[in-house]
């Protein structure tokens, strides 16, 4: 079978990504795909859970053009691969040595369709793609780290198609009625703040309606296993975990 293609892409930099190194600059690589940026942790087995809990709990039917930001190593984008009606995935990052060095590791680990998939580094706040291109958009505990939460959104709803879909996963909700009253003394209304409280729930659904997408949320189970979700609970530091999927309108409502 074919590998994976690699293109090299000299990055046209927005101003937001090197907030966004700066702000995940002491994560540690705790993903099953060894990736910085990717938010919780996620074992090795619970790879191949994702993509059949969009289906039947979301009711998410990957076909197509699919885009993955802030990819890493990209599991997420092996895994759509391998889907009959997913006819190209591209699979991006920050990280040139993440796509170029790991992701072919990770796809045949994972016996992902390489022939579909190609890798390029890309600044998700300015993609290097042309409206309505893609019929999804996907990510992976992406969103909470992001410095523009509402530009990240916007620019995913560019690229997409009428109809097309957003969909982020595991992407941690802070549920503290404390935590949400100093989350939002702390938002800007473009959502570019540097903060570092989680985001509430109505704070992402906020940022979804302004970039045009009409969201649906669905929570996730944790992947870590009770006894670690329970010491989370027990300490006061367990969010909930959701994915989201936001669908581009036809007619966009402005804020």
């Amino acid at each position: 079978m074919a590998e994976s293609r690699y293109i090299e892409n000299r990055l046209n930099l927005s101003r937001y990504r090197h907030e966004h190194r700066a702000a995940t600059h002491n994560a540690k690589p705790d993903h099953a795909d060894g990736s910085a940026e990717s938010g919780p942790r996620v074992q090795q087995e619970e790879l191949h859970k994702f993509v059949p809990f969009l289906k039947k709990k979301c009711g998410v039917e990957f076909r197509g053009r699919v885009l993955e930001l802030g990819a890493g190593t990209a599991w997420f984008s092996a895994e759509l691969s391998r889907l009959p009606r997913v006819v190209e995935v591209v699979a991006t990052d920050f990280s040139p040595k993440l796509l170029r060095e790991q992701a072919p590791k990770m796809f045949k680990l994972l016996k992902a369709h390489e022939a579909k998939i190609t890798r390029m580094p890309v600044d998700f706040y300015r993609l290097d793609f042309q409206n309505d291109h893609f019929d999804f958009v996907v990510c992976s505990a992406l969103l909470h780290h992001g410095v523009n939460v509402l530009q990240l959104l916007r620019e995913s709803r560019r690229v997409l198609k009428p109809g097309g879909q957003f969909v982020a996963i595991r992407e941690p909700v802070n549920r503290s009625t404390r935590a949400k009253r100093q989350a939002r003394s702390k938002t800007s209304p473009a959502g570019s703040e540097t903060r570092k409280p989680l985001y509430v729930l109505s704070e992402y659904k906020h940022f979804f309606e302004r970039a045009g997408l009409e969201i649906t949320a669905r929570r996730m189970k944790p992947s870590r296993g009770i006894r670690y979700y329970l010491k989370q609970i027990v300490e006061g530091r367990a969010p909930a975990h959701y994915a989201f999927i936001g669908t581009k309108l036809q007619d966009r409502r402005r804020a």
